[in-house]
């Protein structure tokens, strides 16, 4: 895994100009179409929680697929969700994705995203990659798995992040996800990572309720 030049010297530009007053903050309605690399994602209207207990809710932050197109490592955003979606589905149950404003803790969202699933189980992605699979009757800190390590996940992960999902929801105790092993993928992309938060929370917009999307694959 390599950082890439061209994407850090454009994040650490852009963090400084937020902090410069360059940038306004929250400014990342997608109330129109929002087409990133092969997905649409549309804004349908507050969130509510769901009834079916055949579907996992997917909560994404507020700059994810908007300004944000890859994750830490260059993945298309696009392609998580692809990947999200194609494990869950293996399993027979269906993603029904939100977009959570109000934070940019993964903890946060991924329990948010639990507590409005029909099926109590919900998977929170950050823009950089960072994820976790929820219980709704979990406490926000705790969860069913956790992957903190965005550059070590890899698209093959995602999928899987999506199965287990999926097999949570069906009352299943599925083996937890393997992931890769980097010992120096912390002290590499600690930086980065650092201002891929802070650029997403600059996103942020606390007055706003969390949106359900409508996601087409293109």
């Amino acid at each position: 895994m390599q950082i890439n030049p061209e994407l850090l010297e454009k994040i650490v530009a852009e963090v400084l100009a937020d902090l410069n007053g360059g940038t306004s903050r929250g400014s990342t309605a997608v109330a129109a179409p929002e087409r990133v690399g092969g997905v649409k994602l549309t804004e349908k209207g507050q969130s509510a929680r769901g009834t079916d207990p055949k579907e996992v809710v997917l909560a994404i932050s507020p700059a994810f697929a908007t300004t944000f197109k890859t994750t830490i490592i260059g993945i298309p955003l696009a392609d998580v969700l692809r990947q999200v979606f194609a494990g869950v589905e293996e399993e027979g149950l269906h993603v029904r994705v939100i977009r959570v404003y109000h934070t940019a803790d993964v903890a946060f969202m991924s329990h948010l995203a639990a507590k409005q699933s029909g099926s109590g189980i919900g998977i929170g992605i950050l823009s950089r990659g960072t994820s976790i699979i929820h219980q709704r009757d979990l406490l926000p800190l705790s969860n069913l798995e956790l992957f903190p390590q965005s550059p070590v996940i890899d698209l093959p992960t995602f999928r899987a992040i999506g199965r287990n999902a999926a097999k949570y929801a069906k009352g299943e105790s599925p083996t937890p996800v393997p992931t890769n092993n980097d010992p120096m993928a912390r002290p590499r992309y600690q930086g980065l990572a650092a201002l891929l938060h802070n650029k997403e929370a600059s996103f942020m917009d606390r007055s706003k309720a969390p949106q359900e999307l409508s996601v087409s694959f293109e």
